[in-house]
């Protein structure tokens, strides 16, 4: 390409909230970038972004450490594989301060609200150690049917990623060069929000931890499902990229022809701190049971 990596990222400026570089000046030098179009590609290769978003930066709201390194690494990986990947999805995960997994939700008997990285229970609501200010019953089903149907304990999040503010938006280094790639490449850049029922938590793309309606996004497993290869970065290797993977595989558990398409760059997710052993062992299992395949971003092969 004619604009060198340079031109579209600000390696000093990934997690910060100031983009040096202007969006017009960007998308001025993508115009001219004479790249074939991404629907004239013979492999079709997908890029699926969790979550790239200012608060899971290192010193955001929710920041996972190591971030900021994978930021540069996936921008690099895009600029050095632009001509082979065919459609980048990012997901963005969007809140509301009123949430079941935000402090606000939660008091103790003197009132006072649940302190970040809290672990509610059923057994502690059971014990009136934990109240839920509005809808109390269905709040107790929720942790309930987390605890029995995805084995999980609801966890009370530092506020982040709230609809609006600067954390919920990409980080503007990786924006900088998704947004290049989509006019260079004449690809639309598919974004998906997720995470904004108040009664649920939403970690993987494809459904919540639980709801009443069990939503899932057919649509999107439909459209990945169609592609060569599903490669896959973002924050964090432990939660959010984690359980997207893990729906993913396990809706296509009896496809192996599927599974082995996917492709996961572990050198472009950081783990949040405190959860590296069920991390490794997870992952572990995605590979001996679904037959992934777990690289570096640069032993990637088109």
């Amino acid at each position: 390409m004619n604009t060198k990596y340079e031109e579209i990222v600000s390696v000093g400026s990934i997690g910060r909230e100031e983009n040096p570089i202007k969006n017009n000046e960007i998308l001025a030098k993508a115009v001219l970038e004479k790249l074939k179009p991404a629907e004239k590609d013979v492999k079709q290769i997908a890029l699926l972004c969790i979550d790239v978003q200012q608060d899971f930066m290192d010193g955001g709201e929710l920041g996972v450490p190591g971030a900021i390194g994978d930021v540069e690494r996936i921008t690099r990986f895009i600029y050095d594989n632009m001509e082979n990947i065919t459609r980048i999805y990012c997901s963005l995960d969007t809140h509301n301060p009123f949430q079941i997994f935000h402090p606000s939700w939660w008091v103790d008997a003197d009132g006072k609200n649940a302190p970040p990285f809290t672990a509610i229970t059923l057994a502690d609501i059971d014990a009136g150690k934990w109240f839920a200010v509005i809808d109390p019953v269905h709040s107790r089903e929720y942790v309930e049917k987390l605890e029995t149907n995805g084995k999980k304990t609801l966890v009370v999040w530092p506020y982040h990623c709230l609809q609006g503010t600067r954390g919920q938006a990409l980080e503007n280094q990786f924006s900088n060069m998704v947004k290049f790639y989509e006019v260079a490449r004449k690809s639309h850049v598919v974004n998906l929000i997720k995470g904004n029922d108040p009664l649920s938590e939403m970690y993987g793309i494809i459904k919540p931890e639980y709801d009443r309606k069990n939503f899932i996004n057919i649509d999107l497993l439909n459209k990945l499902e169609s592609f060569d290869k599903i490669i896959i970065c973002g924050e964090a290797k432990s939660h959010c990229v984690l359980e997207s993977i893990k729906q993913i595989l396990e809706y296509y558990s009896g496809r192996p022809e599927i599974t082995k398409k996917v492709y996961i760059l572990e050198d472009c997710m950081s783990v949040i701190p405190s959860f590296e052993d069920s991390t490794r062992d997870a992952y572990a299992e995605f590979t001996t049971k679904y037959k992934v395949n777990i690289i570096k971003s640069t032993e990637m092969k088109f």
